[in-house]
């Protein structure tokens, strides 16, 4: 049926709904009540009718898919019915200088009744006699966990939205209070958490879907793996707020990846003082088109710069960025600049004629095994790079400078952790030296998706068919998702006091071998399927990362998840020399090893 089928349809069944509820309501009446005369029975029906299309339109009664009504339709229902009931009592009153309470009241309930009855009729018949039993055997048997605000929306939205896929059997909840509730269609909450496995045998669960969007890390590991230990797809529904405000739709559903598993609490910024520092301000980017960079630039965005000038070596990825950020709706002028940070010149000339405010330094070389067979390189772009774009920042006014280093460079035995250490220095000395310009770094572990990182790699040995490759069963690494990362970054920037090295907390440590095994069995296969093999520790790797001692850093958090490591000041000039002394040798491992052990963190 067309829309335009359906409008005269209902234009139709209201007319009549509301004619036989004037006369119904006076046969009613009538053997109590004979104060009504033909012509006052026939002027009120007009009158009535008239009234209820016009509220009818006025609260779009004839254009709603009634096949998903819901409370929210039954009070549109409800006004527009009590409107034209008083409009029509007060009308009477002028023309026949009488009341007509009784009447009235009598009609307004049958029309109530009988015009909210016409329109859930069509969901009734809809639901529970079109094709049900035949579509329910076509969808995914589906266990809720959470029966709060987002498990009852979230259920009504699967059994009103059968392109879902989903057909919602049973649900949990922790709240003793909710035990034995009833959910939208019958869903009854049957147990607690710890009774997840024993009711996807029971029901023959095919899918588990968590509607509590605002559980914890530590809450949402549980869960996926008591689900998950039955080879069930594990999903978890958008935050509350955002489908409330309108930004997602209930259904936009998401599968658990293990960067969810991995991931922490997010951190509570502190947006007013990032706003402050950034608002209306010009913000450089290095390495702008990285994982790191990339992600800056998106963040740093939602605080109002003016300007943000992405400054990368490789096309392709400023490309891509500059593509992200050019649909974002705002008024920041994106400027894109492919420059190598090694080239002075042309960095001194980029500062020059940009004169940023604030520079985020996430350029660099990051694989270990790679630098340590391209030592040369790792010094020309770690060390000589930060040295250019520093110096250019402290010559140019720029008011604040954030380096982006790696944990990696306290105690490091490969030449990455110990080209960013003296990166490290750099900073520090040129803070020292130039007052006016506030010179920082922020170290922190491994990213979880950037480039490089162990997830892709396995990601897409997964997706070739295994096996995955690890270097070493006992081999330990922290992790951290970019965009907290990316957050904490921005933040300490602006705790910046100058020559601070911050040190962000990195959690607890995670065994590869497990994180392996985790995204195997995310993907839906097991380990004999995909395959794990060993292939040895690779050049300038450790087993285990180090976390920074009681005497490397201090005590206390400068902000949630903040700290302040310990270093030791380095003259610029000695700097200087080692880099010159760095060009004229062959064995650049040794003597950075060297030179950075004279300034352990």
């Amino acid at each position: 049926m067309g829309a335009k089928e359906r409008y005269f349809l209902l234009l139709l069944v209201d007319s009549i709904i509301v004619t036989f509820s004037v006369f119904a309501g006076y046969y009613i009446l009538a053997p109590f009540f004979l104060a009504y005369t033909l012509p006052e029975l026939a002027v009120t029906s007009i009158v009535l009718l008239i009234s209820h299309h016009v509220f009818a339109y006025i609260f779009n009664l004839y254009h709603r898919a009634w096949e998903y009504a819901s409370v929210r339709e039954l009070i549109s229902i409800t006004q527009a019915v009590t409107a034209s009931i008083v409009t029509t009592y007060i009308l009477n009153i002028l023309i026949f200088h009488t009341t007509f309470t009784r009447l009235m009241v009598i009609t307004w309930m049958m029309h109530l009744i009988l015009i909210g009855g016409s329109r859930l009729s069509w969901r009734v018949w809809r639901k529970y006699f079109i094709g049900k039993s035949s579509k329910e055997s076509k969808l995914v048997r589906t266990l809720i966990v959470g029966a709060g605000k987002g498990g009852s929306m979230l259920v009504r939205q699967m059994l009103d939205t059968p392109s879902m896929g989903m057909n919602p059997i049973v649900a949990v909840d922790d709240d003793p209070f909710k035990q034995k509730m009833e959910l939208n269609g019958g869903v009854i909450v049957e147990g607690k958490r710890e009774d997840i496995q024993q009711l996807i045998k029971k029901y023959d669960i095919q899918k588990v879907v968590i509607a509590i969007p605002s559980l914890s890390k530590s809450e949402l590991k549980e869960i996926h793996s008591l689900a998950s230990a039955d080879n069930v797809e594990v999903m978890i529904m958008p935050n509350i707020d955002d489908i409330m405000s309108g930004r997602v739709e209930v259904n936009a559903l998401k599968t658990v990846e293990v960067e969810d598993l991995l991931g922490r609490e997010p951190v509570e910024l502190d947006t007013e003082g990032i706003e402050e520092q950034v608002r209306g301000k010009i913000i450089l980017v290095t390495g702008a088109g990285g994982s790191i960079g990339s992600e800056i630039v998106r963040q740093i965005t939602k605080f109002q710069p003016r300007t943000i000038i992405m400054l990368g070596h490789g096309e392709n990825s400023i490309y891509s960025i500059l593509e992200e950020v050019s649909n974002f709706n705002n008024n920041v002028e994106y400027i894109p600049i492919i420059a190598d940070i090694q080239d002075r010149e042309r960095i001194f000339e980029i500062f020059n004629e940009y004169k940023p405010n604030i520079v985020y330094h996430a350029a660099a070389h990051k694989h270990v095994p790679l630098m340590e067979y391209n030592p040369r390189e790792a010094v020309k772009n770690n060390i000589l790079g930060t040295k250019n774009t520093s110096e250019a920042s402290c010559e140019n006014g720029v008011s604040k400078f954030v380096m982006i280093s790696t944990d990696k460079a306290v105690n490091p035995p490969n030449v990455m952790g110990a080209t960013k250490r003296v990166a490290e220095m750099i900073i520090q000395s040129l803070n020292k030296q130039y007052p006016n310009t506030t010179l920082v770094a922020v170290r922190f572990g491994n990213v979880l998706g950037s480039r490089g990182s162990v997830i892709p790699k396995f990601r897409k040995q997964i997706e070739d068919g295994g096996p995955i490759t690890i270097t070493d069963k006992r081999m330990t690494r922290y992790f951290m998702t970019i965009p907290e990362a990316s957050r904490l970054v921005i933040q300490a920037g602006t705790l910046a006091e100058g020559g601070e090295v911050f040190v962000l907390d990195m959690g607890e440590p995670v065994k590869i071998l497990d994180l392996a095994k985790n995204m195997i069995t995310l993907s839906g296969y097991s380990e004999e399927e995909i395959g794990i093999r060993y292939s040895g520790i690779r050049p300038g790797e450790k087993l285990y990362e180090e976390l920074l001692n009681e005497d490397e850093i201090h005590p206390n958090q400068v902000y949630s998840k903040i700290y302040i490591g310990k270093t030791a000041l380095y003259p610029l000039v000695e700097i200087n020399k080692f880099i010159i002394s760095l060009e004229e040798e062959n064995n650049i491992k040794e003597l950075l090893l060297n030179f950075v052990n004279k300034n352990k963190v």
